[in-house]
């Protein structure tokens, strides 16, 4: 079994279209048994996550940027906010910055990869259980727990 699966499993929200890389990250989620919904964009979203919870959200960020911001101050208003994981074609120093000091997680770039995919995820997950169970943060994205 590996060792990502180990650790906890991950339910996650993907926001967007993703094109190609919704195959890549269908299949990080089932061969690591974590759950997958989908939705189109985050009026969808918001809508699913007023009836269901999960410890991450995936969702498209550009250069505009505006939608994945939108997205993270409405997510604060859920009883346990997911973890913010925003991906991006055009990621740089520039977004990660902005996404971490606005209190998202990580930024992916896009294509994905799927290693990085699959930490960076998993991170998400295990930051978010500690939130939501008071403990000490897992670490900050980016750093070793």
């Amino acid at each position: 079994m590996n060792e990502m699966a180990r650790e906890g499993s991950v339910s996650a929200l993907l926001v967007g279209e993703y094109e190609n890389d919704r195959v890549l990250v269908r299949d990080v989620f089932r061969k690591l048994g974590w759950r997958l919904f989908e939705a189109r964009d985050g009026r969808r979203a918001m809508a699913w996550l007023q009836r269901h919870g999960v410890q991450v959200v995936i969702a498209e960020g550009g250069p505009a940027g505006a939608g994945w911001l939108r997205l993270l101050e409405a997510l604060r208003d859920l009883p346990d906010p997911p973890q913010l994981v925003v991906t991006s074609r055009t990621a740089d120093d520039f977004l990660w910055s902005e996404v971490l000091n606005c209190g998202g997680y990580d930024v992916l770039p896009r294509p994905l990869n799927r290693d990085e995919a699959e930490r960076v995820i998993a991170g998400a997950g295990r930051q978010f259980r500690s939130l939501r169970d008071g403990l000490a943060p897992a670490g900050a994205a980016g750093t070793a727990a």
